[in-house]
């Protein structure tokens, strides 16, 4: 379940540092930087020195996903950038966002250059050209933020598009990190709980956590102290998923919903069931 991204308390506290730090500093202010953490090797590139680079290209999006309509941006491949990280097997790019947000990336996805598929780029915030404030936020999608092209661009997740970054960082897959995200083994190939549990962590996992399980506290946790399938009904569940404002709102409301062209009502519906049966296997 996607939240906004905005002034949040989280438990990031290397990222709240980077955060006053460049409140702090103008230097760091002028020139934010990007931290890459792959396969034990760290580098950091600014935001200069990335729009300094020979790879450096206009990339339109005709529907970008934080604007809801077409954007223009300077950015350079991903697949480029990371070329000289070797990330370790069973790791995925964990991408973590100035507020905490922390989304986790295949990595045959950001490594991909073949334009039938979908490719990824580092879109860069020009200090000469910032970009406008995403919709329903006082501040843009910058410094950093991973668009898609390509023929399968589309088939990307709403959030697999993350924006305002601070940092790449190469970890085991979610559920080799935290077993306790995954189903009952005994459940058959076909369960929906299964098909939930991956868009779970596509999807969910970026704001939320479960039992503990995850590497974002921005919104709260799904399974602890108590599971939502446990007080809300399904059909209100799946309407919160989708436009939480048809179920309660009020003014500082963060957490927008999910368009059908984001996850569909089987999509929701496969969620719903994985929070259910995750209700049920706490502490195993």
């Amino acid at each position: 379940m996607r939240i906004l991204r905005s002034d949040r308390r989280t438990g990031w506290l290397s990222v709240i540092a980077l955060s006053l730090a460049c409140l702090a500093s103008p230097g760091a202010a002028a020139d934010p930087v990007l931290t890459v953490a792959i396969g034990g090797e760290t580098r950091t590139f600014s935001r200069d020195a990335l729009l300094a680079r020979p790879d450096v290209s206009d990339v339109d999006i005709p529907a970008d996903i934080a604007y809801g309509r077409p954007m223009r941006f300077r950015a350079v491949p991903l697949a480029t950038l990371l070329a000289p990280f070797r990330a370790p097997a069973d790791s995925v790019i964990e991408t973590v966002a100035l507020d905490g947000f922390a989304a986790h990336l295949p990595v045959d996805l950001v490594s991909n250059t073949d334009p039938n598929k979908a490719i990824g780029w580092l879109a860069i915030e020009p200090a000469d050209a910032p970009w406008p404030a995403v919709p329903g936020k006082q501040s843009s999608a910058g410094p950093f933020y991973i668009v898609w092209t390509g023929a399968q661009a589309r088939s990307v997740r709403s959030e697999q598009w993350p924006y305002q970054l601070a940092k790449l960082e190469s970890q085991l897959s979610p559920l080799a990190r935290w077993p306790q995200l995954g189903v009952d083994p005994a459940l058959p190939a076909t369960h929906e709980a299964r098909a939930g549990a991956t868009l779970f962590i596509t999807q969910c996992l970026p704001c939320h956590m479960v039992d503990g399980a995850g590497a974002s506290d921005v919104g709260p946790d799904l399974n602890a102290p108590m599971n939502p399938t446990a007080y809300m009904t399904r059909a209100g569940l799946h309407a919160l998923i989708r436009d939480p404002k048809s179920v309660r709102s009020w003014p500082t409301q963060i957490m927008p919903g999910f368009a059908e062209d984001q996850m569909s009502d089987r999509d929701i519906d496969a969620v719903i069931s994985y929070l259910a049966h995750i209700a049920g296997r706490k502490g195993k």
